[in-house]
């Protein structure tokens, strides 16, 4: 099985510092659905790997959250991308839980529900609490210079051997054309 896990806000959309917190602030980064269609074409199965603690400020419930991502679905959709699964942490810094990246927790469960090895699988972010999270379990990292990614690539300590590209057309453009090794 071919999988690549996303973050979602800053790789699929535009971030914002006072978070997204209705369907109406989703703004997808132009481009980047139509590269999840190009990945679900090529037989990646997309999977999105997401903090999302403005639950725990209480910035927006999860009927809300939920309607922001049938909202990505639903846009998705209207270009032929599918998104098979969307893993969160709905908790604050200081609820010190495990699934809140940059711990491995949210990758660890992607990995058991996938029944799959993470090792070489690509992860997508654009900060590096995302990079880091991903490659304690063996994933191969990928920044992109929207949303944070720009901060973050200036900040330097991306993990060996971070791949940085402008946005997530251009990293799935390159990963199309120059696919990694079968994960074990």
């Amino acid at each position: 099985m071919k999988l690549i896990i996303l973050d979602r806000d800053g790789v699929i959309n535009h971030d914002s510092p006072d978070f997204i917190k209705s369907p109406a602030e989703w703004i997808p980064i132009p481009g980047s659905l139509e590269a999840i269609a190009r990945l679900n074409q090529a037989g990646y199965r997309v999977v999105i790997a997401s903090n999302q603690s403005g639950i725990a400020r209480e910035l927006f419930d999860m009927n809300i959250l939920n309607s922001i991502h049938q909202k990505l679905h639903a846009s998705a959709q209207t270009v032929g991308a599918t998104i098979d699964a969307i893993f969160f942490c709905p908790h604050a810094a200081i609820d010190n839980c495990d699934c809140r990246k940059p711990k491995s927790g949210m990758f660890e469960e992607i990995a058991k529900r996938f029944k799959i090895s993470l090792r070489g699988v690509p992860t997508v972010g654009d900060s590096l609490r995302d990079l880091q999270s991903g490659f304690k379990c063996g994933c191969t990292p990928y920044l992109v210079l929207t949303g944070k990614g720009q901060k973050t690539f200036e900040t330097g300590g991306l993990p060996p051997g971070t791949e940085v590209f402008p946005d997530l057309a251009a990293m799935v453009n390159t990963l199309l054309k120059n696919p990694l090794p079968a994960p074990n």
